[in-house]
């Protein structure tokens, strides 16, 4: 337990094993944000300007990457409660989390520091994280901690809409994109991780991150982002911070979708920087093919005009280059994908 932030993060002094390299530190900058970011009221897909907002989504993940979605039907009373059991389990005592702690990701339920590669990373990420399988969602949840109380049941809740949620916005993005209806279905969106993430107050947020830069591996991940913005996407060069707006998620775009898209939708580089007086908890839900799927352009996308620039692969082979890249074993994940 004495290597998690949260027991221990209350000096002066930032540990060398959380500085990063001067090009990959955020610096001597505010944490702004920006209203770039695209914001879709994703309730209008409904009736008839469904078309639009189909259009609108393929533009902010051709542009961005991400979007932020609004009216989106997610009831703000789970919201609360979600979001209030997660900073009750972050403010148990350590003691009370320790059979939790695990890097195996097999498990249900686990609470690790950084990354699940902690042992193999040179610079840590200052958080620490709360990590859920959520798929089946009733065989997960019986492993899931029991504190605090209500946790399984208020959090199954979420993870319920949130899987609406998803399964909606991917639909849209299958009929911007001309594919089959249920494209994005079964074993492709098999697997539904919930992470959950707490960022301490950090005594230097210049020389560290609380996630380092990268790209998403699945298919996408929506993100209850609170109201403390931590947030950056890469844009042009710059970091953009995305504004935390009020019960809106921030949906962004995951490499499995630009395989598929045969590059037309894009997986973006974006971190999360540390805040020097506030805590931060962040909540993101991954959906991601079975690891024995095949990943590959679609046809109904790719011809003679379009031939496909990715080759095909088994998601789990892919999943073990992405992690290797992450702790800086290898560089360039995409051009080993790229034909």
């Amino acid at each position: 337990m004495e290597k998690f932030v949260s027991s221990w993060a209350n000096g002066e002094k930032l540990p060398e094993s959380y500085v990063f390299p001067p090009g990959k530190r955020p610096g001597k900058v505010a944490v702004t944000t920006s209203k770039n970011v695209p914001v879709i009221d994703i309730g209008k897909a409904k009736g008839v300007d469904r078309s639009t907002i189909i259009q609108q989504i393929i533009q902010a993940s051709q542009d961005f990457g991400f979007f932020q979605v609004i009216n989106h039907g997610v009831p703000s009373k789970i919201l609360d409660e979600t979001r209030g059991v997660f900073e009750d389990f972050f403010a148990l005592p350590a003691e009370e989390k320790e059979d939790l702690c695990s890097s195996d990701v097999s498990k249900n339920c686990i609470f690790l520091t950084s990354n699940v590669d902690y042992d193999k990373e040179e610079i840590h990420n200052w958080r620490d994280s709360l990590r859920l399988n959520c798929a089946p969602l009733e065989e997960c949840r019986q492993d899931w901690t029991l504190k605090p109380a209500r946790f399984r049941d208020v959090v199954g809740d979420y993870i319920i809409e949130i899987t609406n949620l998803g399964s909606r916005i991917l639909e849209l993005i299958c009929e911007g994109l001309g594919l089959e209806q249920g494209y994005f279905t079964k074993d492709m969106s098999q697997q539904q991780i919930l992470s959950v993430h707490h960022y301490p107050p950090c005594p230097d947020p210049s020389l560290t991150l609380g996630t380092r830069s990268h790209s998403d591996i699945g298919l996408m991940a929506i993100l209850l982002q609170g109201d403390v913005p931590g947030l950056q996407v890469l844009k042009d060069g710059e970091w953009i911070g995305v504004e935390a707006i009020p019960d809106a998620f921030v949906v962004n775009i995951g490499y499995v979708l630009q395989f598929i898209s045969n590059g037309k939708l894009l997986s973006v580089e974006h971190r999360a920087v540390t805040n020097k007086d506030k805590s931060r908890i962040s909540a993101a839900f991954f959906t991601a093919p079975a690891n024995e799927c095949v990943v590959q352009p679609a046809k109904a996308i790719v011809n003679a005009e379009n031939p496909p620039i990715y080759k095909s692969f088994r998601y789990a082979d892919f999943v073990k280059t992405f992690r290797a890249a992450y702790v800086g074993e290898i560089d360039n994940v995409l051009g080993k994908y790229t034909i």
